[in-house]
């Protein structure tokens, strides 16, 4: 079974991603950049569970 992941990395996940749209893809290590070059996120280990349920949400969104 997987690890399941707070709430709030999942409401951050899916605002960056209604806010920026054209940003994101289905490419974890780009998504871990842009996440870097935005300056929201310090931590590292939060960047990338975000940028990798960023991809879930494009998964489910079938973009």
């Amino acid at each position: 079974m997987g690890r399941i992941r707070g709430k709030w990395i999942k409401n951050m996940a899916e605002k960056l991603v209604e806010q920026y749209p054209e940003k994101f893809s289905k490419n974890f290590k780009n998504n871990k950049e842009i996440l870097e070059e935005m300056g929201l996120i310090d931590d590292k280990v939060v960047r990338n569970k975000i940028a990798g349920y960023i991809i879930s949400i494009l998964e489910k969104r079938g973009s």
